[in-house]
C-alpha cells in the first residue's frame, strides 16, 4: 500500500485503527485520513495529501446502507452503530461544507470491569445495589463515559436478579443476560426517541434502567419520575463536575418548578461520578482521574436549599463514605507520579489551590 493511496473501504482505515489502539478514526473532506491515540488527533500518515469531495463521498458510500444513505441525504448528518468483521464502532457522517466528514469511536468487545478501569469498588458497589433511585455518569466527549456505564451495568447483571432495560443512541457494547434479563434499544432504530423509550419503559416493568444521555427537560423529567417510582436509573450528562451536573439538570426545568424538582433531585440522587481521561506522564495510554459525590444527608440540605456552590466543601468532609473531589483525584494521581504537574494543572477546578499544593 502506498502511502497516498486512498483506501477502497472505510474497513480498511478501521482495521489499521484497531491495530494501533485508537480511540476514534476520522475520514474529513479536505484533511488527511487521521486517528485519536491516546486523546490525541493526529494524521495517520504525515504525507499523505488532504482527503478530496468526491473521495469521502466514495467512502461514505462503501459503508452506509440505504437507508442511512437516505437519512444523511435529509437530515444532513446519520449516527448509528457499524459493524464489521473486526467489531463494533459508533459511527457519524456528516454534510459539511466542504463535502462528508466521517468519525467512527472503536467500541472495544470486551466489557471492562470497575477493577480494570480503577473505580473504588467500595464507594461505588453500593450505588448499584439500590432498588430506586438516580446514578449519573458525567465527562466530556470522550472521557470513558460508556465504558463506566458498561462496567456498572455488566456489574449489576452479575450481581442481581433483575430486569434491565438500556436505551442508547446507539447500542454500543452488547450485553449477555447474566443473572438478570438484559433488553437493549436503539434510538432511532427500535424506537424514536430517549424520551418516548423512556415512557414506554415504565410499562415494561424494568428494575434498572439505562439512559444513554439525559439531553433534555422532558427526558430529565421522566428519569427522574422513573427514579422516584422504584428504578435505579442510570443515566449520562456532558458535565465536568457534581455541582454543574445539579446545576445542569435543574436549570433545564421553569422557573416555576425548581423548588419541587430540588425536592425530587435531593429524595432520589444516589450519586454522581465525574470523569476524565488523562495522559500518563510516560506517554502510554491515559488514566482515569474521577470525582465521587454520594447523596448524605447534608449533600441532599445543600441540594434542597439550592446551594450547589457549597458541595465542594461538604465532599471535602464526606470522605468517610468515598465521597472525592476532581482536584483530590489530579493531585493523588500527581503525588504517585502517574501524571505530569502541567496536566494536573491543566485540569483542576481550582487552579490557584492547586499551584499552592505544587508550591507548599
Amino acid at each position: 500500500m502506498t502511502e497516498h493511496k486512498v483506501l477502497d473501504h472505510v474497513d480498511e482505515y478501521l482495521r489499521i485503527g484497531r491495530e494501533y489502539d485508537c480511540s476514534d478514526i476520522h475520514l474529513p473532506t479536505a484533511y488527511p485520513p487521521a486517528w485519536r491515540r491516546f486523546g490525541q488527533l493526529s494524521p495517520i500518515w504525515g504525507d499523505h495529501p488532504p482527503l478530496a469531495p468526491a473521495e469521502t463521498e466514495r467512502l461514505a458510500k462503501s459503508f452506509l446502507k440505504e437507508r442511512e444513505w437516505n437519512r444523511l441525504q435529509s437530515h444532513g448528518d446519520v449516527d448509528f452503530a457499524y459493524q464489521n468483521a473486526d467489531g463494533r464502532y459508533r459511527a457519524s457522517v456528516i454534510k459539511q461544507r466542504l463535502g462528508y466528514d466521517m468519525a467512527f469511536r472503536v467500541i472495544t468487545d470486551k466489557i471492562r470491569t470497575m477493577e480494570e478501569i480503577g473505580l473504588p469498588l467500595g464507594s461505588v458497589v453500593p450505588l448499584t445495589r439500590y432498588q430506586n433511585g438516580l446514578v449519573l455518569i458525567t465527562g466530556a466527549v470522550g472521557s470513558g463515559k460508556s465504558t463506566t456505564l458498561a462496567a456498572l451495568v455488566d456489574f449489576i447483571n452479575k450481581d442481581r436478579e433483575d430486569h434491565i432495560l438500556t436505551l442508547e443512541d446507539p447500542i454500543e457494547y452488547v450485553f449477555e443476560s447474566k443473572g438478570c434479563q438484559v433488553n437493549q434499544r436503539e434510538i432511532h432504530s427500535h424506537t424514536e426517541s430517549f424520551a418516548k423509550a423512556l415512557r414506554g419503559a415504565l410499562r415494561e416493568d424494568p428494575d434498572v434502567i439505562m439512559v444513554g444521555e439525559m439531553r433534555d427537560l422532558e427526558t430529565i423529567q421522566l428519569a427522574l419520575t422513573a427514579a422516584e417510582t422504584g428504578h435505579l436509573v442510570l443515566g449520562t450528562l456532558h458535565t465536568g463536575n457534581a455541582p454543574r451536573t445539579l446545576d445542569r439538570v435543574l436549570d433545564v426545568f421553569p422557573t416555576d418548578q425548581r423548588d419541587q424538582i430540588r425536592i425530587m433531585v435531593s429524595e432520589s440522587l444516589r450519586g454522581i461520578l465525574s470523569q476524565q481521561l488523562v495522559p500518563r506522564a510516560d506517554g502510554n495510554g491515559r488514566v482515569l482521574a474521577m470525582e465521587l459525590l454520594v447523596n448524605t444527608p447534608a449533600i441532599s440540605n445543600c441540594i434542597r436549599e439550592g446551594k450547589t456552590f457549597m458541595i465542594p466543601g461538604v465532599m471535602q468532609t464526606g470522605k468517610n463514605v468515598g465521597m472525592v473531589t476532581m482536584d483530590e483525584s489530579l493531585r493523588k494521581l500527581y503525588v504517585q507520579g502517574i501524571i505530569t504537574r502541567d496536566e494536573a494543572l491543566f485540569r483542576a477546578e481550582d487552579k490557584n489551590q492547586m499551584r499552592i499544593f505544587f508550591e507548599s
